[in-house]
């Protein structure tokens, strides 16, 4: 069954997220040589042919279809003999009826006659017209509707008159709620408020989320589309004090009696708004320097309501961080990227610049751009999973976790947001928000001293600030993707960096890229011995003008490793060819009298990724077993298309030999910086 369903849906698990759990339902048999058929789960039965091999014609539209009856008839009870497919959909009134279309699903009142529920299913790459359902809605008096595609939409509407529709209800109503008050003359109104009166305890989240996983990406890409480019409101904004009013409820929801949740839609709108106001207020006050004091939601009673229809069924604590990741990357506007070359680096290449360092449980490290903390959560995330504080979905997150976090995984971002963002993924993952700082790493002679987010007093409670200058930090590791683009003329800037040429120190007209005064900058945050993984573009290691880059670089630490990435890494941002470079400073006793390196001539590992994990256009390539079947990994996410695990694993074995010959720097392979 599984090879006909990925003949039909190519990697069919991944594709139909939000259906998963009724594929094992689904029976294709063939009928005839090549000719493969399901029998509908509706009151008719009827056969549906899904896949003729002997055309190549499938019908992954079916397969959706197929598994969103089974959810009717399973998840919310409503019985066969009151649910028809293909039911054809008229406008007007007898005798001048217009056929509009087919309804893909309809779900009929107990009289089999009057439309309760009007779904419209489409193949897993597909968007359901929303102005599609909403007509048939009109058309059959339907006050509930529904348009999914299995993979990533699963949009409810709610009727509340002809053409006001209602987004935000968080689910549709089940068979034993119909059955409670179907003689009610307002039936559909009490339908609501029975929806919205259920209890929404913090257990019943996590089963509805294991059930029918609500993908956070999709839900917010939606509240811009119905709700939030309308607003007059920055997007971004609202959308935050909505997380972290629902992060504060989650939190605080083991302490209530019941475990109930406060953060959802109530019948009144004016409770909905005064009850998450109020939960915002309280997260302010929980996590202060996210927001000012001031700060309100700004949303109308209207658009919240919506919004925290669709958010309160998102499960934020312990959910999967990558997913969250994704929301939170789609969450920064475009441009803002673009303008300071700004761009998220793929997990692939977190994870195996991660895996490269091997980072110890005791070591501070910091990433001096840290954007959506990518680099750290990894981290977090690697060195759990060595200690066995994670669960086995790696999703459970202990207290040593947490302190280990708090106290060492570091974060500086010159961008308000995308702080924000890392405070917040922080917060998810593992409590580790406390050293986030929305600072110039670069402009350290103008760090402040905010009274709540001062960073200079915290390195110094840490110990991690040389003799009180902070030009030198005393970081153990560092990991960062600083931005290219941009360039400094400021000569009071460039002055603070000694890496500048004499040439364009003092001038205003001529100017210095941005990242190579990142280079300088991480050099000054490690500690003697310190060892660090920044993303470059190629030109530094190839082009004759950057030379003096190269040199500046040799004479302040050892190079371990140079990693090319594959041209398509960064895509769709931008196509400029980036390498990892590896480097580990050079300590006190490996420089001589006149801070030159004593050791002049030694091996360094060289490779390059020829097996992309994005495609021209960038979008991932997912990888796959013999039969096509998508590959997933421990924690149920698809797994890429890479080589960049061969090679971080090829390093570690030729780090190793270079060990056992004698050369100490690679003890750090071994865990023996663990002290």
């Amino acid at each position: 069954m599984d090879n006909v369903l990925n003949k039909i849906i190519k990697n069919v698990e991944f594709e139909l997220t939000l259906l998963t759990t009724h594929l094992s339902k689904l029976n294709p048999y063939e009928k005839k040589p090549g000719k493969w058929y399901i029998k509908s789960h509706d009151a008719d039965e009827k056969e549906k042919l899904v896949l003729d091999e002997s055309t190549g014609i499938a019908h992954p539209e079916e397969i959706v279809r197929q598994l969103f009856l089974f959810e009717l008839t399973d998840n919310y009870g409503y019985p066969l003999e009151r649910i028809k497919t293909e039911e054809p959909v008229f406008f007007g009134r007898q005798g001048n009826k217009k056929r509009l279309g087919r309804a893909d699903i309809k779900v009929f009142q107990e009289d089999k006659t009057t439309p309760w529920i009007i779904v419209e299913t489409k193949a897993p790459n597909e968007k359901s017209t929303l102005s599609q359902l909403k007509s048939y809605m009109n058309a059959e008096g339907s006050p509930f509707g529904m348009a999914i595609n299995g993979r990533d939409q699963k949009t409810l509407l709610y009727r509340e008159y002809p053409k006001k529709f209602d987004y935000g209800l968080p689910d549709l109503p089940s068979e034993e709620e119909y059955q409670q008050v179907k003689t009610s003359e307002r039936l559909t109104a009490i339908i609501r408020g029975l929806i919205l009166d259920r209890k929404w305890t913090l257990e019943a989240l996590d089963e509805r989320n294991k059930q029918n996983p609500v993908n956070l990406r999709n839900e917010v890409e939606m509240l811009e589309e119905i709700v939030l480019a309308n607003s007059g409101h920055d997007s971004f904004t609202e959308i935050f004090k909505l997380i972290y009013a629902k992060l504060y409820d989650e939190q605080e929801a083991p302490n209530r009696a019941g475990h109930f949740l406060h953060f959802k839609q109530y019948q009144d709108p004016t409770t909905t708004f005064n009850e998450v106001s109020n939960l915002f207020g309280l997260a302010k006050g929980k996590w202060k320097g996210i927001f000012d004091k001031s700060d309100k939601i700004l949303l109308t009673k209207e658009h919240l309501k919506v919004c925290v229809g669709r958010l309160g069924s998102v499960k934020l604590f312990g959910a999967n961080l990558r997913v969250v990741d994704e929301a939170f990357e789609y969450l920064v506007p475009e441009v803002s990227k673009a303008k300071k070359g700004q761009y998220f680096t793929p997990r692939v290449v977190i994870d195996a610049m991660v895996e490269i360092l091997n980072p110890q449980r005791h070591e501070y490290v910091i990433d001096p751009a840290c954007g959506s903390a990518g680099f750290l959560v990894h981290t977090m995330l690697y060195v759990g999973k060595k200690q066995g504080w994670l669960g086995s979905a790696g999703q459970a997150y202990s207290n040593q976790l947490r302190e280990y976090a708090g106290k060492y995984l570091w974060g500086i971002d010159f961008a308000e947001q995308t702080t924000k963002i890392s405070k917040a993924i922080m917060l998810i993952a593992g409590d580790g928000k406390s050293h986030i700082f929305n600072e110039n790493s670069l402009e350290f002679s103008k760090w402040g001293q905010d009274e709540i987010n001062d960073i200079k007093s915290s390195l110094r409670s840490e110990e991690l600030v040389d003799n009180g200058d902070f030009k030198l930090l005393q970081f153990n590791v560092l990991l960062t993707n600083p931005p290219f683009a941009g360039d400094i003329n400021e000569p009071e800037l460039k002055k603070l960096y000694s890496i500048v040429p004499d040439a364009a120190r003092d001038s205003e007209e001529t100017a210095i890229s941005r990242h190579i005064l990142f280079i300088e900058r991480a050099l000054d945050m490690l500690k003697p011995g310190g060892r660090m993984a920044i993303v470059l573009p190629q030109g530094v290691f190839n082009n004759t003008t950057d030379e003096y880059i190269r040199d500046f670089i040799m004479k302040k630490a050892r190079v371990l490793a140079v990693i090319g990435l594959h041209p398509n890494s960064f895509k769709p941002h931008t196509g400029t060819k980036t390498s990892l470079l590896f480097l580990r400073k050079w300590s006190d006793e490996e420089l001589d009298k006149s801070k030159e390196p004593k050791l002049k001539d030694y091996p360094i590992f060289l490779a390059v990724s020829k097996i992309p994990f994005k495609d021209s256009s960038g979008e991932y390539i997912m990888l796959k077993d013999a039969e096509g079947h998508q590959i997933f990994d421990v924690q149920g996410n698809p797994m890429y298309q890479t080589d960049l695990f061969d090679i971080a694993k090829a390093f570690i074995m030729w780090g190793k030999e270079q060990l056992k010959s004698g050369d100490s720097t690679f003890a750090f392979l071994e865990g023996g910086v663990d002290h």
